[in-house]
C-alpha cells in the first residue's frame, strides 16, 4: 500500500445531508483548502459566499463552478438519483488519470452508470449506513455519523480502494472494508425501499416504524419484496439481513426521518423511481409480484402531484 498515491484533495458533488456531513468531517481533518464542492453555474451563483451549518457550527466551504474545476485525487458523488445525469457533466473536469470516484448515492446502479462514463477502474463501491443526518435548507444536524462500507468488484479497483482506506484511516472517518460489497449494496437498498418510502407515505419517523402497526408492516413487506427480487438475480439476501437492518433503524434518533420523509416536509420530488420503481420493474422481469412497492409507488405519485 505504500506505493499508492496519497489522496490529498477531495472534490464533492452535492451539498445535501451526506455531502455536507462527509465534507465537514474531511475538511476538519485535511484542512478546508483540501475539500472543494463542484457545482454548475446556477448553483455556484446561489452558493458562493454562503455558509452551511453543521450541528450548530457555521462552515464556509470552497465552492467552484464546474468550468473551473481541476482533477481531484478523490471525487465523492453525493447527489440524489434524480440529479445523477447532471452530476456526470458537472464532475467532468474533476476526473484525471489517477482520480478515484466514490458514490454515496442510494440505490444499486450509480457506480455502474458513473463507471460507464468515466471508466470502471476509477470507481469504488460504497454504502453509507447507520447515520441519522437531516438537512433542511442550509442546516444539517446528525447525532450518528454511521459508517461507510466500501469495496471493489474488479481487480482494477483495488488500488483505488487501498488509497481511500488510507485516507479514511488518516482522517478517522468510520468505514468497513467489505469483501462482498454487492451484497451490502442490496442490503442497504432493501432498507431504503422499506424505511424511506414508508416514512414518506405515512409522514412518520424512525420511532414510528419500530412499533408494531401499519407503518412497520408496510416497511417489512416492502423489504421482503426486495429479498425476493434479489434472490431471483442471484444475490443471497435473506431474512437475517432484514433483521440486521431493522436493528440499525432502532439505533437512530426516534424523532428523525430519512431522506424521503424530509422530501415530503420540504415538498421535494423523491427517489421513488429508484426505490419502488426499480423493485417493480425487476420484479416484473423475474415474474415476482411486488404489491407493497406498487402501493407505495402509487401513494408517492399522489403526494408529489399535490406539490
Amino acid at each position: 500500500m505504500l506505493h499508492t498515491k496519497e489522496i490529498k484533495n477531495v472534490s464533492i458533488i452535492g451539498m445535501g445531508a451526506l455531502g455536507v456531513m462527509y465534507g465537514s468531517h474531511l475538511a476538519h481533518h485535511m484542512g478546508f483548502d483540501h475539500v472543494t464542492y463542484i457545482m454548475d453555474e446556477k448553483r455556484y451563483e446561489k452558493c458562493k459566499g454562503s455558509t452551511v451549518t453543521c450541528n450548530g457550527e457555521k462552515l464556509s466551504f470552497t465552492c467552484v463552478p464546474a468550468s473551473q474545476a481541476v482533477p481531484a485525487d478523490l471525487v465523492i458523488v453525493a447527489v440524489k438519483s434524480t440529479g445523477l445525469t447532471e452530476a456526470l457533466d458537472t464532475m467532468k473536469n474533476c476526473i484525471g488519470p489517477d482520480t478515484v470516484i466514490l458514490s454515496v448515492m442510494n440505490g444499486i446502479s450509480s457506480e455502474e452508470i458513473i463507471g460507464e462514463r468515466y471508466g470502471a477502474e476509477h470507481m469504488i463501491y460504497a454504502v453509507a449506513q447507520g447515520m441519522d443526518a437531516m438537512k433542511f435548507g442550509a442546516e444539517l444536524t446528525y447525532s450518528k455519523m454511521g459508517v461507510l462500507c466500501i469495496g471493489a468488484r474488479l481487480e482494477s479497483q483495488q488500488e483505488g480502494l487501498d488509497r481511500v482506506c488510507c485516507l479514511f484511516d488518516r482522517t478517522e472517518l468510520p468505514y468497513v472494508r467489505e469483501k462482498n460489497i454487492l451484497h451490502r449494496l442490496w442490503s442497504k437498498f432493501m432498507l431504503n425501499v422499506g424505511v424511506n418510502q414508508t416514512c414518506m407515505v405515512y409522514s412518520c419517523t424512525y420511532g414510528d416504524v419500530w412499533r408494531p402497526d401499519k407503518e412497520r408492516d408496510t416497511m417489512i413487506g416492502a423489504m421482503r419484496e426486495v429479498i425476493a427480487v434479489a434472490n431471483a438475480e442471484g444475490i443471497d439476501l435473506s431474512e437475517s439481513d432484514l433483521e440486521e437492518y431493522d436493528r440499525i433503524i432502532r439505533t437512530l434518533r426516534a424523532d428523525g426521518t430519512p431522506s424521503m420523509g424530509q422530501d415530503r416536509i420540504a415538498r421535494r420530488h423523491s427517489e421513488v423511481e429508484m426505490f419502488a420503481g426499480t423493485v417493480i420493474r425487476r420484479g416484473q422481469k423475474a415474474g415476482i409480484p411486488t404489491p407493497v412497492n406498487q402501493w407505495l409507488y402509487d401513494q408517492v405519485q399522489e403526494i408529489e402531484k399535490s406539490y
